[in-house]
């Protein structure tokens, strides 16, 4: 796609208000489902005395724990953990390859088996109720040569932060790196618009990265607490800057970013390996790589003031960055070249934006209904990943045509082949 060069563009905002908001919240929502529920979360998150300007909800925007899914939330002296969330760095990693759709053959079962094999997911009903562990299906038993050699980098940090947080030990930490997890996490192969072959996934910092946010989501509510703080909800619990807590947090969630990153390149790596071996030739798959956050902090300039910007469900879109926003299992996505627009505080959306919940969704979607919007793609069609199903999101198309202003499309891929935790 030619890259526009024209940098006025029309906003696509709304602005939401009440008399209770301390800031406004400004709303790339037109053309998609924004519920009230949604709405009333992220008033509650404009009373807080901290928001730098106002707060930016993307198009995917659903409810959340604590913050509202899709939301940028910049803020001075304070973060909030709860907005931040508990899949700390999670993100998405996408790569084009040499290989062309005639490549691929017929049957991609052997393509998803192996790519199931290479990289651990999913969980097993036994590691879930005994909190993780060596019998967890998606997780390492006793982690591979290259696994280990990409948690070096890690290690020094995680022995210091373990001399703190000694509840850190009993953690699936490097027994998740290079694993995928569950839920909406996914690896894909994909075919964009003149077939040429990608290489997408979608996963975060796993059980360590979980167990650092929820701690210190609980210590902050603690301190809430102890001070008598009033919040008009208890999961927006804040830690000032300038505290021993704040550092803390701050450089824990800066290492669990990392394990994120590094997490999803550990993964590409095996499954590029894995495609490799099925096909039987090597090809090149770094043409176009894109590795981008869409769960985290970052210290920025905004409006002449360095902030912390949370992005929980956001994607970084300054000018010309190259980011990446997926449909649902069976629909489309995106490689997108961000616009920079500062109303949005240069950001866009992370996704589709669920429109059910998961419980909603396994009442009301049948199996024959999943079957039939996967229809193509070569994926696990059982009564387990209905909650993933492509009704239980907004409409791609939608969300993308809501962001015109945030984002140019590159790319737009179609998967035919989709892992599952």
């Amino acid at each position: 796609m030619t890259r526009n060069t024209n940098t006025s563009y029309k906003t696509n905002y709304d602005v939401l208000h009440e008399s209770t908001s301390k800031v406004p919240i400004k709303t790339w929502t037109r053309g998609v489902p924004f519920d009230k529920n949604s709405q009333d979360q992220l008033l509650n998150l404009s009373q807080m005395p901290f928001i730098h300007k106002w707060i930016a909800a993307m198009p995917d925007v659903h409810l959340g724990k604590g913050a509202t899914i899709g939301s940028v939330i910049p803020t001075l002296g304070a973060v909030i953990p709860a907005a931040v969330g508990v899949d700390l760095g999670c993100g998405m990693m996408a790569v084009k390859t040499t290989l062309k759709a005639d490549d691929l053959p017929d049957n991609l079962a052997a393509m998803r088996s192996a790519i199931e094999r290479a990289v651990p997911h999913g969980r097993s009903s036994f590691a879930s109720r005994k909190n993780g562990g060596r019998r967890d299906k998606g997780a390492w038993g006793d982690a591979p040569t290259d696994v280990l050699e990409a948690w070096s980098p890690l290690d020094d940090a995680f022995k210091i932060m373990v001399e703190k947080f000694s509840f850190l030990k009993r953690t699936n930490n490097i027994r998740h790196l290079g694993t995928l997890g569950s839920g909406n996490h996914f690896i894909e192969v994909c075919l964009d618009q003149s077939n040429n072959v990608w290489i997408m996934l979608h996963s975060g910092s796993r059980g360590v990265g979980n167990r650092i946010g929820s701690y210190f989501i609980e210590q902050a509510k603690k301190d809430m607490e102890r001070y008598f703080i009033q919040l008009p909800d208890k999961d927006l619990a804040y830690i000032p800057e300038g505290s021993t807590m704040f550092r803390e947090y701050t450089l824990s969630v800066a290492w669990a970013q990392d394990f994120a990153r590094i997490n999803r390149e550990v993964m590409m790596k095996r499954t590029i390996q894995a495609v490799s071996e099925v096909l039987g030739v090597p090809f090149k798959a770094d043409i176009e790589a894109v590795n981008c956050h869409h769960n985290y902090i970052s210290k920025e300039n905004h409006y002449n003031e360095n902030v912390w910007v949370t992005r929980k469900g956001a994607v970084s879109a300054q000018k010309g960055e190259m980011g990446i926003i997926p449909g649902s299992m069976g629909a489309k996505s995106f490689i997108v070249r961000g616009l920079g627009n500062e109303e949005s505080f240069c950001s866009c959306s992370h996704g589709a934006g669920r429109v059910m919940s998961r419980t909603q969704a396994k009442k009301e979607v049948s199996l024959a209904d999943h079957i039939k919007a996967v229809a193509g793609v070569e994926c696990r069609k059982d009564e387990s990943v209905i909650d993933e199903t492509p009704s239980a999101y907004k409409p791609i198309e939608k969300v993308m045509e809501a962001q015109n202003d945030l984002v140019e499309i590159v790319h737009t891929l179609k998967q035919v082949v989709c892992v599952k935790g």
